[in-house]
């Protein structure tokens, strides 16, 4: 017999948001249903506190939710942390050096802040879709000063995409490194650079012993490789039909695309049973 499910976390750009950046209405009354249930919903992405608010009020969810790629487990309302995995600071200022002399653009992430040295296109995006603005400041007083949890490197065009895969072979050894992007900007992607300890399966222990919940009574539902840990931990990992087969081969289910509500598909037939 299939454990009952406790805890549900479902990630959010292009799993939860459409291409559109929207939450569909039916997608957004599985998750109301699930909760009704009794089912504890979490949300996992690479992004920021602020630029997940909006989500999580949309779909009316408290509590604790995890992200930077699961580098940070906390309750957005209270900020109360069940779980943060910082950047080292003495690599954390390697990449700095590094991605300065490389050419790289960069961006720094505190669990409140977003910093950049230098405007990029990347600013506007932040801006329109994430909803959150950044603070100019040189990075030799953030790295040694901030508690940083994530960087981000923004790819678009062919010359950053080489220094990414030099930034790439520097450090790939020494910190978590995932390829992103948000189905809104197809032909944009973000390398999210967290500490190699910290990942979405991880923050789903620290989350599930901190509520004393099996790992065995878990769902998670997923579309990218940065869902691999996350669907591998989980007592029942979903991945959505558009996901890489990297992804794939780890779940348990497969379920139709955020454009056909794989989300309602999984609460309602996978979890719910209805």
């Amino acid at each position: 017999m299939t454990a009952k499910i406790q805890i549900l976390v479902i990630d959010i750009d292009g799993t939860l948001l459409n291409r559109n950046g929207v939450i569909s209405p039916v997608d957004r009354e599985a998750v109301t249903t699930a909760c009704e249930s009794g089912i504890r919903v979490s949300l996992s992405t690479g992004r920021v506190v602020d630029a997940s608010r909006h989500i999580l009020g949309n779909l009316g969810l408290d509590g604790y939710h995890m992200f930077f790629d699961g580098a940070l487990v906390t309750d957005p309302e209270t900020a109360e942390e069940v779980y943060a995995e910082p950047i080292e600071r003495d690599l954390l200022g390697e990449v700095v050096r590094f991605a300065r002399e490389n050419g790289n653009v960069i961006e720094l992430y505190t669990s409140t802040q977003y910093f950049i040295e230098q405007d990029n296109w990347a600013v506007d995006i932040r801006r329109k879709f994430f909803n959150i603005e950044p603070t100019f400041t040189s990075f030799d007083r953030v790295w040694q000063e901030e508690r940083i949890i994530k960087a981000t490197l923004p790819v678009r065009t062919s010359d950053e995409k080489e220094k990414m895969a030099r930034f790439e072979q520097q450090f790939g050894h020494k910190l978590h490194l995932t390829w992103t992007h948000t189905p809104a900007y197809p032909d944009d992607y973000y390398i999210n650079v967290i500490n190699a300890q910290a990942s979405k399966g991880k923050a789903l222990e620290e989350l599930a012993g901190f509520l004393r919940v099996p790992l065995s009574e878990t769902a998670a539902i997923g579309d990218g490789v940065n869902d691999i840990s996350l669907l591998s931990r989980a007592g029942m990992g979903i991945a959505m039909s558009n996901a890489p087969d990297e992804l794939k081969a780890v779940a348990d289910h497969i379920v139709p695309d955020v454009e056909n509500n794989g989300v309602t598909f999984a609460i309602e037939q996978l979890l719910l049973n209805k």
